[in-house]
């Protein structure tokens, strides 16, 4: 783990991370994840933030699995869970979950495995 990668082990094959860089894909894929999922909403702390696209064109040309499923900070749906979960399910891992600081990226992860 660096600065370009800081990322949070929730269990050996999902970890959280705060908002990644176009730059940190590669850092991913040497790290050993295979997917990437970003929960955060483009344009939510403004313009400086990367977008989704720039990250998941960064992604594939690493050679990983991205999935976009932005949700709110303060509040995530029952749908937006459940679609979480179905990620966890189908995305090859170790797999990598960024927001803006790991917390939502954590709820929808906890939310989704509690049964």
């Amino acid at each position: 783990m660096d600065e370009l990668l800081p990322y949070r082990r929730l269990t050996d094959d999902v970890c959280v991370a705060p908002q990644l860089t176009p730059q940190a894909m590669a850092e991913a894929a040497r790290a050993g994840f295979r997917s990437v999922i970003n929960n955060r909403p483009d344009f939510e702390e403004g313009p400086h933030q990367p977008t989704h696209a720039s990250i998941e064109a960064a992604a594939r040309a690493a050679g990983l699995e991205y999935r976009f499923l932005p949700v709110s900070g303060s509040y995530q749906s029952p749908e937006e869970i459940a679609a979480f979960g179905k990620l966890l399910e189908e995305l090859p891992r170790p797999i990598l979950a960024f927001c803006r600081s790991g917390a939502r990226s954590t709820r929808l992860y906890v939310a989704a495995t509690s049964n």
